[in-house]
Protein backbone atom coordinates (compact mmCIF):
# COMPACT_ATOMS: atom_id res chain seq x y z
CA UNK A 1 0.00 0.00 0.00
CA UNK A 2 1.39 3.47 -0.87
CA UNK A 3 2.46 5.63 2.05
CA UNK A 4 -0.02 8.22 3.35
CA UNK A 5 -0.12 11.72 1.87
CA UNK A 6 0.46 14.29 4.61
CA UNK A 7 -1.26 17.68 4.68
CA UNK A 8 -0.10 20.26 7.23
CA UNK A 9 -2.42 23.09 8.27
CA UNK A 10 -0.73 25.53 10.64
CA UNK A 11 -1.94 28.80 12.08
CA UNK A 12 -2.59 30.57 15.34
CA UNK A 13 -5.47 29.63 17.61
CA UNK A 14 -8.86 30.17 15.89
CA UNK A 15 -7.25 31.01 12.52
CA UNK A 16 -9.71 28.70 10.73
CA UNK A 17 -7.75 25.44 10.55
CA UNK A 18 -10.74 23.18 11.14
CA UNK A 19 -12.97 25.11 8.74
CA UNK A 20 -10.58 24.73 5.83
CA UNK A 21 -9.95 21.02 6.44
CA UNK A 22 -13.51 19.91 7.15
CA UNK A 23 -14.65 20.09 3.52
CA UNK A 24 -11.48 18.36 2.33
CA UNK A 25 -11.99 15.47 4.73
CA UNK A 26 -15.61 15.14 3.58
CA UNK A 27 -14.51 14.82 -0.06
CA UNK A 28 -11.60 12.50 0.61
CA UNK A 29 -13.85 10.37 2.79
CA UNK A 30 -13.52 10.29 6.56
CA UNK A 31 -12.72 6.59 6.35
CA UNK A 32 -9.63 7.48 4.27
CA UNK A 33 -8.30 10.32 6.45
CA UNK A 34 -6.33 10.24 9.70
CA UNK A 35 -6.58 13.46 11.68
CA UNK A 36 -3.80 14.48 14.07
CA UNK A 37 -3.99 17.60 16.23
CA UNK A 38 -0.48 18.84 16.97
CA UNK A 39 -1.92 20.50 20.08
CA UNK A 40 -2.25 17.00 21.58
CA UNK A 41 1.51 17.13 22.11
CA UNK A 42 1.37 19.84 24.79
CA UNK A 43 3.82 19.11 27.60
CA UNK A 44 1.69 20.76 30.32
CA UNK A 45 -2.02 20.90 31.01
CA UNK A 46 -3.85 24.19 31.48
CA UNK A 47 -3.28 24.34 35.26
CA UNK A 48 0.44 23.55 34.92
CA UNK A 49 0.85 26.23 32.24
CA UNK A 50 -0.71 28.81 34.51
CA UNK A 51 1.61 27.79 37.37
CA UNK A 52 4.68 28.01 35.11
CA UNK A 53 3.64 31.17 33.29
CA UNK A 54 4.05 29.53 29.89
CA UNK A 55 1.71 29.53 26.90
CA UNK A 56 0.92 26.54 24.63
CA UNK A 57 2.48 28.49 21.75
CA UNK A 58 5.96 28.18 23.26
CA UNK A 59 7.88 25.20 21.82
CA UNK A 60 9.11 24.46 25.35
CA UNK A 61 5.48 23.75 26.23
CA UNK A 62 5.29 20.99 23.61
CA UNK A 63 6.94 17.62 22.97
CA UNK A 64 8.29 18.64 19.58
CA UNK A 65 10.68 15.69 19.45
CA UNK A 66 7.81 13.23 19.90
CA UNK A 67 5.84 15.06 17.20
CA UNK A 68 8.77 14.54 14.84
CA UNK A 69 9.00 10.84 15.68
CA UNK A 70 5.25 10.20 15.48
CA UNK A 71 4.69 12.08 12.22
CA UNK A 72 7.60 10.19 10.66
CA UNK A 73 6.01 6.92 11.73
CA UNK A 74 2.69 7.96 10.18
CA UNK A 75 4.42 8.97 6.94
CA UNK A 76 5.99 5.50 6.85
CA UNK A 77 2.55 3.95 7.29
CA UNK A 78 3.07 2.73 10.84
CA UNK A 79 0.62 3.25 13.74
CA UNK A 80 1.28 5.50 16.72
CA UNK A 81 -0.04 5.85 20.26
CA UNK A 82 -1.03 9.51 20.14
CA UNK A 83 -1.52 11.67 23.25
CA UNK A 84 -4.87 13.42 23.69
CA UNK A 85 -5.34 16.99 24.96
CA UNK A 86 -8.90 17.95 25.90
CA UNK A 87 -9.57 21.59 25.07
CA UNK A 88 -12.85 21.53 26.97
CA UNK A 89 -11.14 21.44 30.36
CA UNK A 90 -7.43 21.72 29.52
CA UNK A 91 -6.49 18.24 30.74
CA UNK A 92 -5.09 15.12 29.08
CA UNK A 93 -7.11 12.05 28.25
CA UNK A 94 -6.10 8.45 27.49
CA UNK A 95 -3.90 8.11 24.38
CA UNK A 96 -5.39 7.05 21.05
CA UNK A 97 -4.11 4.19 18.90
CA UNK A 98 -3.90 5.84 15.45
CA UNK A 99 -3.55 3.83 12.25
CA UNK A 100 -2.47 5.75 9.12
CA UNK A 101 -4.90 5.87 6.22
CA UNK A 102 -4.55 7.17 2.65
CA UNK A 103 -4.34 10.77 3.82
CA UNK A 104 -3.24 12.35 7.08
CA UNK A 105 -4.21 15.89 8.08
CA UNK A 106 -1.99 17.43 10.75
CA UNK A 107 -3.23 20.73 12.11
CA UNK A 108 -1.96 22.84 14.96
CA UNK A 109 0.25 25.62 16.20
CA UNK A 110 3.82 24.39 15.68
CA UNK A 111 3.66 21.98 12.75
CA UNK A 112 6.46 23.71 10.81
CA UNK A 113 8.66 24.62 13.78
CA UNK A 114 11.60 22.38 12.78
CA UNK A 115 13.08 21.34 9.45
CA UNK A 116 12.45 17.70 10.40
CA UNK A 117 8.74 18.40 10.77
CA UNK A 118 8.56 20.48 7.60
CA UNK A 119 10.12 17.79 5.47
CA UNK A 120 7.43 15.28 6.39
CA UNK A 121 4.58 17.08 4.63
CA UNK A 122 3.48 16.73 1.03
CA UNK A 123 1.49 19.97 1.24
CA UNK A 124 2.03 22.80 3.73
CA UNK A 125 -0.77 25.34 4.31
CA UNK A 126 -0.58 28.33 6.66
CA UNK A 127 -3.61 30.39 7.69
CA UNK A 128 -2.98 34.08 8.31
CA UNK A 129 -6.21 36.05 8.81
CA UNK A 130 -5.93 39.65 10.03
CA UNK A 131 -5.37 39.69 13.77
CA UNK A 132 -8.57 41.58 14.57
CA UNK A 133 -10.61 38.98 12.68
CA UNK A 134 -8.78 36.07 14.34
CA UNK A 135 -9.34 37.61 17.77
CA UNK A 136 -13.07 37.88 17.02
CA UNK A 137 -13.18 34.24 15.90
CA UNK A 138 -11.35 33.15 19.05
CA UNK A 139 -13.68 35.06 21.34
CA UNK A 140 -16.72 33.59 19.57
CA UNK A 141 -15.36 30.04 19.69
CA UNK A 142 -13.90 29.96 23.20
CA UNK A 143 -16.94 31.59 24.77
CA UNK A 144 -19.46 29.34 23.01
CA UNK A 145 -17.56 26.01 23.14
CA UNK A 146 -14.88 26.15 25.84
CA UNK A 147 -16.56 27.93 28.72
CA UNK A 148 -14.51 31.15 28.78
CA UNK A 149 -15.78 34.68 29.30
CA UNK A 150 -14.96 37.42 26.78
CA UNK A 151 -12.60 39.13 29.23
CA UNK A 152 -10.75 35.87 29.86
CA UNK A 153 -10.24 35.26 26.14
CA UNK A 154 -9.05 38.80 25.46
CA UNK A 155 -6.65 38.65 28.43
CA UNK A 156 -5.25 35.34 27.16
CA UNK A 157 -4.83 36.74 23.64
CA UNK A 158 -2.80 39.63 25.01
CA UNK A 159 -0.69 37.25 27.10
CA UNK A 160 0.01 35.07 24.04
CA UNK A 161 0.92 37.89 21.66
CA UNK A 162 4.67 37.71 22.27
CA UNK A 163 4.74 33.98 21.55
CA UNK A 164 2.46 34.37 18.53
CA UNK A 165 4.91 36.86 17.04
CA UNK A 166 7.96 34.79 18.04
CA UNK A 167 6.89 31.24 17.18
CA UNK A 168 3.63 31.01 15.23
CA UNK A 169 3.54 33.72 12.60
CA UNK A 170 7.19 33.16 11.47
CA UNK A 171 6.20 29.67 10.26
CA UNK A 172 4.29 31.34 7.43
CA UNK A 173 7.49 31.52 5.37
CA UNK A 174 7.67 27.71 5.20
CA UNK A 175 4.20 27.19 3.70
CA UNK A 176 3.42 26.27 0.10
CA UNK A 177 0.04 27.99 0.35
CA UNK A 178 -0.65 30.96 2.63
CA UNK A 179 -4.33 31.78 3.02
CA UNK A 180 -5.56 35.08 4.40
CA UNK A 181 -9.33 35.36 4.69
CA UNK A 182 -10.46 38.88 5.48
CA UNK A 183 -13.71 40.84 5.71
CA UNK A 184 -15.19 41.73 2.33
CA UNK A 185 -17.70 44.40 1.41
CA UNK A 186 -20.54 42.51 3.08
CA UNK A 187 -18.56 41.79 6.29
CA UNK A 188 -20.14 38.37 6.80
CA UNK A 189 -18.62 34.90 7.07
CA UNK A 190 -20.06 33.70 3.78
CA UNK A 191 -18.46 36.48 1.74
CA UNK A 192 -14.92 36.80 3.05
CA UNK A 193 -12.25 37.97 0.63
CA UNK A 194 -9.23 35.68 0.26
CA UNK A 195 -5.60 36.39 -0.54
CA UNK A 196 -3.87 33.13 -1.42
CA UNK A 197 -0.08 33.09 -1.86
CA UNK A 198 1.03 30.15 -4.02
CA UNK A 199 4.71 29.42 -3.44
CA UNK A 200 7.08 27.51 -5.70
CA UNK A 201 7.64 24.53 -3.40
CA UNK A 202 4.78 22.97 -5.37
CA UNK A 203 3.73 23.28 -9.01
CA UNK A 204 0.29 24.87 -8.79
CA UNK A 205 -2.47 24.52 -11.40
CA UNK A 206 -2.28 27.30 -14.00
CA UNK A 207 -5.36 29.47 -13.44
CA UNK A 208 -4.28 32.42 -15.62
CA UNK A 209 -6.30 31.39 -18.71
CA UNK A 210 -9.50 31.39 -16.63
CA UNK A 211 -9.11 34.71 -14.85
CA UNK A 212 -10.47 37.78 -16.62
CA UNK A 213 -9.25 40.45 -14.20
CA UNK A 214 -10.23 42.25 -11.05
CA UNK A 215 -13.60 43.38 -12.42
CA UNK A 216 -14.68 39.73 -12.32
CA UNK A 217 -13.84 39.40 -8.62
CA UNK A 218 -10.54 37.53 -8.93
CA UNK A 219 -6.96 38.49 -9.77
CA UNK A 220 -3.72 36.56 -10.20
CA UNK A 221 -0.63 38.61 -9.37
CA UNK A 222 2.97 37.55 -10.00
CA UNK A 223 5.33 38.01 -7.04
CA UNK A 224 8.73 36.79 -8.20
CA UNK A 225 8.71 32.99 -8.06
CA UNK A 226 5.37 33.06 -6.27
CA UNK A 227 1.85 34.07 -7.26
CA UNK A 228 -0.98 35.62 -5.31
CA UNK A 229 -4.57 34.72 -6.05
CA UNK A 230 -6.96 37.43 -4.82
CA UNK A 231 -10.61 36.37 -4.59
CA UNK A 232 -13.44 38.75 -3.75
CA UNK A 233 -16.05 37.52 -1.33
CA UNK A 234 -18.61 38.83 -3.82
CA UNK A 235 -17.32 36.79 -6.76
CA UNK A 236 -20.12 35.58 -9.03
CA UNK A 237 -20.81 31.95 -7.99
CA UNK A 238 -21.05 30.88 -11.64
CA UNK A 239 -17.65 32.39 -12.41
CA UNK A 240 -16.12 30.83 -9.28
CA UNK A 241 -17.56 27.49 -10.41
CA UNK A 242 -15.79 27.86 -13.78
CA UNK A 243 -12.42 28.35 -12.08
CA UNK A 244 -13.13 25.46 -9.72
CA UNK A 245 -14.04 23.32 -12.74
CA UNK A 246 -10.72 24.18 -14.40
CA UNK A 247 -8.87 22.76 -11.39
CA UNK A 248 -11.06 19.65 -11.37
CA UNK A 249 -10.29 19.22 -15.07
CA UNK A 250 -6.61 18.83 -14.17
CA UNK A 251 -7.34 15.95 -11.84
CA UNK A 252 -9.78 13.87 -13.83
CA UNK A 253 -8.25 10.80 -12.21
CA UNK A 254 -9.84 12.03 -8.96
CA UNK A 255 -13.32 12.72 -10.36
CA UNK A 256 -14.72 10.08 -7.98
CA UNK A 257 -14.15 12.58 -5.15
CA UNK A 258 -16.84 14.94 -6.45
CA UNK A 259 -19.58 13.56 -4.25
CA UNK A 260 -19.77 16.61 -1.99
CA UNK A 261 -19.57 20.36 -2.48
CA UNK A 262 -16.61 22.39 -1.34
CA UNK A 263 -16.94 25.72 0.41
CA UNK A 264 -19.58 24.70 2.92
CA UNK A 265 -19.26 25.60 6.60
CA UNK A 266 -21.52 25.95 9.61
CA UNK A 267 -22.22 28.76 12.03
CA UNK A 268 -24.06 27.22 14.94
CA UNK A 269 -26.48 24.85 13.24
CA UNK A 270 -26.80 26.87 10.02
CA UNK A 271 -25.09 25.65 6.84
CA UNK A 272 -23.41 28.32 4.70
CA UNK A 273 -21.28 28.37 1.55
CA UNK A 274 -18.29 30.53 0.66
CA UNK A 275 -17.00 30.71 -2.92
CA UNK A 276 -13.57 31.92 -1.79
CA UNK A 277 -13.30 29.00 0.66
CA UNK A 278 -14.29 26.57 -2.11
CA UNK A 279 -11.54 27.85 -4.41
CA UNK A 280 -8.92 27.53 -1.67
CA UNK A 281 -10.08 24.01 -0.84
CA UNK A 282 -10.04 22.80 -4.45
CA UNK A 283 -6.44 24.03 -4.90
CA UNK A 284 -5.36 22.14 -1.77
CA UNK A 285 -7.31 19.09 -2.92
CA UNK A 286 -5.52 19.23 -6.28
CA UNK A 287 -2.16 18.90 -4.56
CA UNK A 288 -3.32 16.07 -2.30
CA UNK A 289 -4.79 14.12 -5.22
CA UNK A 290 -1.78 14.58 -7.50
CA UNK A 291 0.65 13.67 -4.70
CA UNK A 292 -1.40 10.53 -4.04
CA UNK A 293 -1.23 9.61 -7.73
CA UNK A 294 2.54 10.15 -7.78
CA UNK A 295 3.13 7.98 -4.70
CA UNK A 296 0.81 5.27 -6.03
CA UNK A 297 3.03 5.09 -9.14
CA UNK A 298 6.16 4.66 -7.02
CA UNK A 299 7.23 8.29 -6.73
CA UNK A 300 7.94 10.35 -3.64
CA UNK A 301 5.29 12.96 -4.22
CA UNK A 302 5.43 16.21 -6.17
CA UNK A 303 7.40 18.58 -3.96
CA UNK A 304 10.02 20.38 -6.05
CA UNK A 305 12.06 21.33 -2.99
CA UNK A 306 12.53 17.83 -1.58
CA UNK A 307 16.10 16.60 -1.82
CA UNK A 308 16.41 13.09 -3.32
CA UNK A 309 16.74 10.36 -0.72
CA UNK A 310 19.77 8.01 -0.86
CA UNK A 311 18.91 4.52 -2.05
CA UNK A 312 20.78 2.68 0.73
CA UNK A 313 21.59 5.01 3.61
CA UNK A 314 24.26 3.60 5.92
CA UNK A 315 23.39 5.66 8.95
CA UNK A 316 20.66 8.07 10.00
CA UNK A 317 21.33 11.55 8.65
CA UNK A 318 19.91 14.92 9.56
CA UNK A 319 17.00 15.81 7.31
CA UNK A 320 18.15 18.48 4.85
CA UNK A 321 16.36 21.79 5.12
CA UNK A 322 14.27 22.82 2.09
CA UNK A 323 16.13 25.10 -0.29
CA UNK A 324 13.17 27.50 -0.35
CA UNK A 325 11.21 28.87 2.54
Amino acid sequence: MPRPIILGVVGDSAAGKTTITRGLVRLLGEEHVTHIAADDYHRYDRKQRAERGITPLDPECNYVDIMEAHFAEVRAGRPILKPVYRHQDGTFGPPDYVTPRRFTVVEGLLGYHTSTLRDLYDVRVFLAPPEDLRRKWKVDRDCSRRGYTTDQVLEELDRREHDSASYIRPQQRFADIVVSFMPGDRSDQGHLDAQVTLRSGLVHPDLAPYIDGDDAGVMLVDAGDDQMLVVSGDIDPAYAAQIEEAVWDRMRFASHLRSERLGEFTIGTQLHRSESLALVQVIVLYHLATARASVALGGEGLRVDRAPEPATPRAPAETPAPRRA
